[in-house]
């Protein structure tokens, strides 16, 4: 593994080479954002997080959940038993990012239906 020195580095999400792009970019995707926000109740086996996030199959929760991984949002804890146990939890970092996503959760659902209504003024003048 290449060690990486971060001292110095200036974060611009504008800029398409610079990694923090690549950040927004995972953090963008809609799977990722609803297991954060589901994550923030506690420790959840992947059953669970699945049965709290409808439409998830199972490939694209097991591929975010090694994304968030990766990133140091979330700690995948395999306990020793038969059959074997894994859980999933929120590190700090993921914690500071999930009181983000649930502010962003909270005005989508305060919103929707003026963006709907907004979608369905737009597709009006589309058609006429």
């Amino acid at each position: 593994m290449q060690a990486i020195s971060c001292a110095g580095m200036q974060a611009d999400v504008f800029k398409a080479d610079c990694p923090s792009r690549q950040i927004l970019e995972a953090l963008a995707e809609k799977w990722t954002l609803l297991i954060v926000h589901a994550l923030m109740r506690g420790p959840l086996r992947t059953a669970q997080l699945r049965r709290a996030i409808g439409g998830i199959s199972e490939k694209m929760l097991i591929q975010s959940l090694r994304k968030l991984e990766r990133n140091g949002f979330v700690q995948r804890r395999a306990h020793p038993e038969v059959p074997p146990r894994v859980e999933y939890q929120l590190t700090d970092l993921g914690r500071s990012l999930a009181a983000l996503v649930i502010t962003l959760d909270n005005w989508v659902e305060a919103n929707f239906v003026r963006v709907l209504e907004a979608q369905i003024a737009f597709d009006g003048r589309k058609a006429g």
